[in-house]
């Protein structure tokens, strides 16, 4: 599955783990997707990723 957001197109963030002593070893930040049943912004109805930023904005109506 594809970590991105439907309908705001969010994905993963890259980084470093940054130890005590400033050795870097790679990390990501996966963003909050859930699977979602509901009406999208085009006004179809369907189950999708979105991303929880975009549910408590109301880009998507719950059904």
């Amino acid at each position: 599955m594809a970590k991105v957001c439907t309908v705001c197109g969010k994905g993963p963030q890259f980084g470093h783990n940054v130890s005590h002593s400033n050795r870097r070893t790679n990390r990501r930040w996966e963003p909050n997707l859930k699977r979602v049943h509901g009406r999208f912004p085009d006004g179809k109805v369907r189950t999708a990723y979105v991303c929880v930023k975009c549910l408590k904005a109301g880009k998507v109506e719950v059904l």
